[in-house]
């Protein structure tokens, strides 16, 4: 079990340091001057090439790439990502400036998410019609093949400017999380539904159901008592691609939404190109990401007896 921990954790690791250079690489090949997006345009002939020459040398960029590269990671390896090129403030003291309104709509978003799939996954297993029960179950592919903006501009239409049940930006109050979590919520919620109907499809037709069901259960006591209690389990698998949802679809709904949070900081720093804060936003996410999945594989072979066998067999030989 050592070994596997340690093999998971090297992996996290090597995520993390993949994100950051593959960030860099792709920042400091781009055709632009990072010192020509620091000052405004309207007052570019104020701006001297002395200017410009002493900007570079505080912020690094007039050191080859090689250097620059080997700084900031000395720096990343620290907790020091620089300041925003931007505004001048500290990478770290953005980030977690608008960190707490991101974690709610997630928050929200993935509960909503969860709820409704395991609603579609009972609702499509449990009724007796057959047309019906692929009618429901078809839901969750409509769900993934949908553009999040097309949801979100969809809803924003009719709960919004027609309803006028739901203010359409902002984050002011309950009544502004609504439509931002149903639109993050539907994309997310689509695998966790998907995989939940294979394994209760799997699970009815498992020898124990049988057994409950001479013994005289009802098909809704066999469904929630017996398959999915073995059905959700699996499900654990998906969160880190259920977090990678949620913090993608963040900045596509919060620019819709004009909320403040994460994921809008993340678009205007990558419409204002700036580097500093990109990569720290980048490595933010890589790191919350890897945390999550190495939660998630060292807690399911706890959980799943048959995977932790399979992980103590493969130990086993490597400690002879």
């Amino acid at each position: 079990m050592g070994r596997y921990i340690l093999a998971k954790l090297g992996q996290s690791l090597f995520v993390v340091w993949a994100a950051y250079s593959l960030t860099f690489v792709l920042l400091y090949v781009l055709p632009y001057d990072t010192v020509d997006l620091m000052f405004d345009p309207s007052e570019a002939e104020l701006v001297s090439d002395a200017d410009k020459d002493a900007a570079r040398a505080h912020y690094g960029l007039d050191q080859p790439v090689v250097v620059q590269y080997a700084t900031r990671l000395f720096g990343a390896l620290h907790g020091d990502f620089g300041h925003s090129v931007r505004t001048g403030e500290n990478v770290w003291s953005m980030i977690f400036a608008v960190l707490p309104q991101t974690a709610i709509l997630a928050g929200a978003a993935l509960l909503l998410a969860v709820i409704v799939a395991f609603a579609i996954a009972l609702s499509a297993a449990y009724t007796r019609s057959s047309w019906l029960s692929q009618a429901i179950a078809s839901l969750p592919a409509a769900g993934v093949s949908v553009p999040v903006f097309l949801v979100g501009l969809a809803i924003l239409q009719v709960f919004s400017f027609q309803l006028r049940w739901f203010p359409p930006i902002g984050n002011d109050g309950f009544a502004s999380l609504v439509l931002p979590a149903v639109t993050l919520a539907i994309p997310v919620s689509a695998p966790i539904a998907q995989l939940l109907l294979k394994n209760i499809e799997l699970g009815l037709n498992a020898p124990y159901v049988t057994v409950s069901v001479a013994k005289g259960a009802s098909r809704l006591w066999v469904l929630v008592r017996d398959v999915l209690k073995n059905a959700s389990l699996p499900a654990l698998t998906i969160a880190g691609l259920t977090l990678g949802n949620l913090l993608a679809g963040a900045v596509i709904v919060e620019t819709i939404y004009s909320r403040s949070g994460l994921g809008r900081l993340t678009e205007t720093a990558v419409r204002t190109q700036d580097v500093m804060l990109v990569q720290a936003v980048v490595v933010f996410a890589a790191v919350v990401f890897v945390v999550v999945n190495f939660v998630v594989d060292i807690v399911y072979p706890l959980l799943d007896p048959r995977l932790r066998t399979r992980v103590l067999a493969g130990a086993a030989p490597a400690a002879g």
